[in-house]
């Protein structure tokens, strides 16, 4: 049996042509666009506006939207075979285009950094030297103590998702073992299926009452795989639903995304920071994290061929999906031009909507141009 070749791809996530979902594209623009926006909000100094702080913060949603959508696609394999008792993936493939999709495109905006800030001034910049341009370029800047300090470099803040996501590569074959092999004898089991992926989704929950508790742990611990285990399970369970034949409305799941959203811009999930301060608040965050971005993929994930998935399918979001792994890479850089350069603002004043749509305008061009020169093609 010949696995289908993987074509050029947006976001992290390249699949094949046969199991290809348009909106699912479409979802990764939504993705980009929140993170985009959540940096806008903070760099403007809107995370301190109350209420409205917190909603602007919780925007950040974009990144377990891009792990849920991690977990849906790149699980799917093992599971698909092992529905169909089909041969098992190839670890050595998979491996190989996890590398090929994202460190051209990871390595190119890293040097550029590091370029630019060598001879631009923008604050403290801890990170910039030989070995944190190491630990940058090798994503292992948040396995470390006091890594706002040692590690953290100036447009390129965003990166500790990106490490973690490539920990959850890492993991992935391991998991898809233990779940498929050891758990359901390599049969289509999808209650225990199901069952195993509940304990790895209570893995988050564990994990963060370890790093609120143990004294032994480098701060950096926060960061790491185990606490975001379960944004990557939301998408695995969607993976199982699919392969069962469930099915996800629209009109049921945006809701439900919805109200969850509002409950979590409260203080109920801590202050607006990626690691709040408080053990319940961390738990409540993760948890709820989970639902809204799996809820927000679950529609076309799972079937639903209403309204929501036709706008996540038409073609200006198509086109912003294929590239948004490329703006999640440049657009901090460009967004510290853009308020320095072009709107002339100070840090955290001026128009969060304003300085969104010039980052945008800045980022869009140059994530096409780098997408088109490190694409993954047949």
């Amino acid at each position: 049996m010949t696995a289908p070749r993987e074509v050029d791809q947006g976001g992290l996530e390249a699949v094949s042509t046969v199991d290809r979902v348009p909106s699912l594209t479409g979802v990764r623009a939504v993705a980009a666009l929140l993170v985009v926006a959540t940096h806008a909000a903070y760099t403007t100094g809107k995370y301190t506006h109350g209420y409205a702080g917190l909603l602007f913060s919780r925007m950040e949603m974009g990144v377990p939207i891009f792990f849920v959508l991690s977990g849906y696609l790149l699980f799917g394999p093992w599971v698909k075979a092992v529905a169909a008792g089909a041969p098992w993936p190839s670890v050595r493939r998979y491996a190989w285009h996890r590398v090929r999709r994202i460190m051209p495109a990871y390595v190119i905006t890293v040097l550029v950094a590091y370029l630019i800030y060598h001879f631009r001034e923008a604050g403290p910049n801890p990170g910039h030297g030989w070995y944190g341009l190491f630990r940058n370029l090798t994503l292992t800047q948040i396995y470390t103590d006091a890594y706002m300090f040692s590690y953290l470099h100036q447009g390129l803040t965003q990166m500790w998702s990106l490490a973690v996501e490539v920990a959850f590569y890492v993991a992935l074959p391991i998991m898809a073992y233990l779940l498929l092999v050891v758990v359901c004898r390599r049969r289509w089991r999808p209650v225990p299926l199901l069952a195993g992926l509940v304990g790895l989704t209570l893995i988050s929950p564990a994990w963060m009452v370890y790093v609120h508790t143990a004294t032994h742990l480098p701060d950096g611990a926060r960061l790491w795989l185990p606490g975001y285990l379960a944004w990557f399970t939301g998408g695995m369970i969607l993976t199982v639903l699919a392969a069962m034949g469930v099915r996800c409305y629209w009109f049921i799941a945006a809701p439900l995304a919805v109200v969850c959203y509002f409950i979590a811009s409260t203080p109920v999930a801590g202050e607006p920071t990626t690691s709040p301060s408080g053990l319940a608040q961390a738990v409540v965050k993760t948890l709820f994290y989970m639902a809204i971005a799996t809820l927000v993929v679950a529609p076309p994930a799972l079937g639903d061929q209403g309204w929501y998935e036709r706008f996540l399918a038409s073609r200006p979001m198509v086109w912003l999906g294929e590239i948004s792994y490329e703006i999640f890479l440049v657009h901090l850089v460009l967004m510290e031009i853009a308020m320095v350069e072009v709107l002339h603002w100070r840090v955290y004043t001026g128009s969060m909507p304003v300085l969104f749509v010039v980052t945008l305008a800045l980022s869009i061009p140059a994530a096409w141009l780098l997408h088109r020169l490190t694409r993954v093609r047949s």
